[in-house]
């Protein structure tokens, strides 16, 4: 069995119209999915059901395509749902990163947008361009650029 690609990432939110902006008019996002939960009537054994009785139109789901077949997944925060972590707080997620062509005119192009960087363009380690940003909620995600010497190209075991 192959894997075909990362499907997607998903983040619960409070904020989900400011979500909705950054992926899609800061980052360039395709809003594909809004799932209302009058999707859940005809399904009672679901958590959505009650829902779905009370509030047919309530969003509880968006997706955001940020590459082919590639989404951010956002549902608007439960009852009584705390914050997330901080990143590197708590075992788990840490972040996710987005690969581009041109990192330095994909930069040029989103602080145009309005996107605000928590790095400047740095080469790691692994010989991979990077730089640091985050969404509204605090996500913190990568924007990369492969180089030919990239270690997520030509491997590298110590």
């Amino acid at each position: 069995m192959l894997f075909n690609n990362l499907m997607h990432v998903s983040f619960y939110t409070d904020r989900l119209e400011a979500m909705e902006d950054f992926y899609i008019n800061k980052l360039g996002g395709e809003l594909k999915i809004v799932t209302r939960a009058k999707a859940y009537l005809d399904r009672p054994q679901s958590g959505y059901h009650a829902l779905a009785l009370a509030d047919p139109e309530k969003v509880i789901i968006v997706y955001i395509e940020l590459a082919p077949g590639q989404f951010v997944e956002l549902f608007p925060k439960n009852e009584g749902q705390g914050p997330a972590p901080r990143m590197g707080e708590n075992l788990g997620y840490a972040h996710f990163a987005l690969t581009v062509d041109d990192i330095f005119a994909a930069r040029e192009e989103l602080e145009r947008r309005g996107v605000v960087f928590d790095t400047e363009i740095s080469k790691g380690p692994s010989e991979t361009y990077q730089m640091w940003v985050h969404d509204p909620d605090g996500n913190a995600f990568e924007i990369m650029q492969y180089t030919s010497r990239s270690f997520q190209v030509v491997g590298h075991i110590m």
